[in-house]
């Protein structure tokens, strides 16, 4: 079926009133969203004439930094924000500080831990446990309960 000349200006013109409907309904619309947040809106000069409020506020303990207390194992150096942590780990022998090290700093696996050491994996889980057992003995002789909850290792 051929479409005539006048039926095609009448689909263009039928199409340019139905834009001009839709820009002004969407420009009421706009209107009255601007209106509505007005209403709920209080000027910043409104807030100072009255009283003052602070816009920000600053936390007492980022005010001062974290005292840092380095812990050097495995030739690296780990910085720990807990005196007492980096007392008890400091205390613990030169192996169990490597396990530690390996496990949670390192990330290494277990596999990867007992092919360190040349022993089977559950040798490995052994040796991060028995490490971790004689750190909260460590910290426990410091006065401190404390309960490890780490990479689903929890006393």
């Amino acid at each position: 079926m051929a479409c005539t000349e006048a039926y095609k200006e009448h689909i263009v013109y039928s199409f340019n009133a139905f834009c001009k409907v839709v820009i002004r309904y969407a420009a009421i619309n706009a209107w009255r969203d601007r209106n509505r947040r007005r209403q709920k809106e209080i000027s910043f000069e409104y807030l100072t004439e009255e009283k003052f409020y602070p816009l920000s506020t600053s936390d007492e303990f980022l005010k001062s930094p974290y005292e840092q207390y380095p812990v050097t194992i495995c030739g690296q150096t780990i910085i720990l924000t807990n005196g007492e942590l980096a007392a008890a780990l400091l205390s613990l022998p030169e192996k169990k500080r490597e396990i530690i090290y390996l496990y949670f700093f390192g990330n290494y696996t277990q596999q990867e831990i007992a092919d360190l050491y040349g022993q089977c994996k559950s040798t490995a889980w052994h040796y991060i446990h028995s490490a971790l057992q004689l750190l909260q003995e460590e910290m426990e002789v410091l006065g401190l309960q404390l309960h490890f909850i780490i990479q689903g290792v929890a006393f």
